[in-house]
C-alpha cells in the first residue's frame, strides 16, 4: 500500500491520540464470522480459537456439519457439529455459535429443533441456525447415512424449515409434508430468541435454494464474486416481493478470504457492500492466529459496527 495519510486504515495523529482515517464513515455495519475451521483439531484447540475471535470482536463463530474431514493432511479428528456448540456455549459469553450449514440429512427434524433449543438456552439466545440440503455424498456412504437424490433433499430441506419453525412456536403441531410428518407435536421450552433463532439458507441454485430463501430465510448466504452474488441478490429480491416478504428482511452473507494483502482484502470487503452484503465469514487462514489478529486490528474494526 502507498504510504500516503489518506489510505484506508492507516494511522494518524490528533490531539486526542491516535485515530483511524479512511474507512471511517464509508462502510459501517459489516459483520464478519470466523471459521474455526473445525477438523483435524484437538477440541481445546477448537475452543481457544472460538475463544479468541470473541476476545477480538468478531460477531460469530462458525464450524462445519460433518463427521469427518473433508480437507487437508494429518490426524482425522472431526467433532460432532450441534454438540460442539453446546459446548461452545459455556465456555464463551458473547460470540454468537452456528454452522455452514447444518445438513438436513443427518437429523430428523424434530431431533434437530429439540438440539437448536438446547443450544439457545446454553447459550442465552446466541445460536445462528443454518440449513441447507447436504452435498457430501462421500461421507454419507462412509457412515452408512442415507443419501438421497437431490430433489429429495430439498423435500427434506423445505420440511425441515416448517417443522422447526413451527415447532419452536411451543404450540401443538400437526405437519404432513413430502418426507417428514407431525402428530400432534410439542417441543417445550420456546427457545430464547423469538420466535426463533436467526434462520440462515446456504447456496444459491436456482430452482429451490433461492425460492426456499425467499420464503423462510432470515440471512442468505452464498459464494461467489460480488457480481455474481448481486445478480443473485436482485433475483432474490423478486422472489420475496413474490412471497409477500420484504427483501430487505432477508439479510445477505457470503465468505472473505484473510489469505491476501490488506488493500486486497479491502477491497473485497468494499465490493461485497456494495453487493448489499453485511456478514462475512472469514475462513481461517493458513497464517494462524497472528493473521486473524492483525485483520481484527487493522482492517475489521474500520468496517464492523
Amino acid at each position: 500500500m502507498a504510504a500516503n495519510a489518506e489510505a484506508p486504515g492507516r494511522m494518524a495523529m490528533n490531539g486526542s491520540g491516535l485515530v483511524r482515517r479512511g474507512c471511517i464513515g464509508r462502510i459501517g455495519g459489516m459483520r464478519f464470522g470466523i471459521d474455526i475451521a473445525q477438523q483435524r483439531l484437538a477440541f481445546d484447540e477448537i475452543v481457544d480459537r472460538v475463544r479468541f475471535g470473541e476476545e477480538l470482536g468478531f460477531d460469530g463463530a462458525w464450524g462445519f456439519d460433518h463427521f469427518v474431514p473433508m480437507y487437508g493432511q494429518g490426524p482425522g479428528e472431526c467433532f460432532e457439529g450441534m454438540t460442539t456448540l453446546a459446548a461452545l456455549a459455556t465456555v464463551t459469553t458473547q460470540i454468537r455459535l452456528g454452522l455452514l450449514v447444518t445438513g438436513v440429512t443427518y437429523r430428523h427434524p424434530s431431533v434437530l429443533t429439540v438440539e437448536a433449543i438446547t443450544v439457545d438456552h446454553a447459550s442465552h439466545g446466541r445460536l445462528e441456525l443454518a440449513l441447507g440440503a447436504a452435498w457430501y455424498e462421500a461421507e454419507h456412504r462412509q457412515l452408512g447415512i442415507e443419501f438421497p437424490p437431490i430433489g429429495e433433499r430439498f423435500d427434506r430441506l423445505e420440511d425441515t424449515l416448517e417443522i422447526v419453525i413451527r415447532l419452536m412456536t411451543g404450540e401443538v403441531v400437526s405437519y404432513d409434508g413430502h418426507h417428514f410428518g407431525l402428530t400432534e407435536a410439542r417441543t417445550w421450552p420456546i427457545p430464547v430468541q423469538r420466535p426463533h433463532p436467526p434462520i440462515w439458507i446456504g447456496g444459491s441454485g436456482l430452482r429451490r435454494t433461492l425460492p426456499l430463501a425467499a420464503r423462510y430465510a432470515d440471512v442468505w448466504h452464498s459464494y461467489g464474486s460480488p457480481e455474481e452474488l448481486g445478480e443473485l441478490s436482485a433475483r432474490l429480491d423478486r422472489l420475496a416481493d413474490e412471497a409477500g416478504r420484504d427483501p430487505a428482511a432477508i439479510r445477505r452473507a457470503s465468505s472473505l478470504s484473510l489469505s491476501e494483502p490488506d488493500a486486497v482484502v479491502r477491497a473485497n470487503i468494499e465490493a461485497m457492500a456494495a453487493a448489499g452484503f453485511t456478514y462475512l465469514v472469514c475462513g481461517w487462514p493458513s497464517e494462524g492466529r497472528s493473521r486473524v489478529e492483525a485483520f481484527a486490528g487493522d482492517v475489521m474494526a474500520d468496517y464492523a459496527g
